[in-house]
């Protein structure tokens, strides 16, 4: 079955400074540094990361990230508990703002 996503291509991501490398440079440097060892572990940071990839739908993080969180010691349990909170704050945001639309109803309503 063919689809837009190959898990593949997540080996290529280098690839995408070879048109602007200085830019790619500073990113991947960036990249490193918040995914360092700081007042959080390497190991909290990929639950975090791994979180944030289903809450965005970015289907190269969740296999990456899946695969950090398995190296850094985590186990499915807590991966799934971290995918539910993100859950969790993604639904709240959507509900959240049901206060928009109830505030436009009101105005409507005047």
């Amino acid at each position: 079955m063919n689809t837009y996503y190959d898990p593949k291509d997540l080996n290529k991501f280098g690839e995408i400074g070879e048109e602007a490398p200085e830019v790619a440079h500073k990113f991947f440097e960036y990249y490193g540094a918040v995914f360092a060892e700081g007042e959080l572990t390497e190991r909290e940071k990929a639950l975090i990361a791994l979180a944030v990839a289903h809450a965005i739908q970015c289907p190269y993080c969740i296999d990456a990230y899946t695969n950090t969180c398995l190296e850094k010691g985590s186990n499915k349990t807590e991966m799934t508990e971290a995918i539910h909170v993100a859950c969790a704050i993604r639904g709240g945001a959507a509900l959240v703002h049901g206060i928009q639309m109830r505030n436009v109803c009101e105005k409507v309503s005047l």
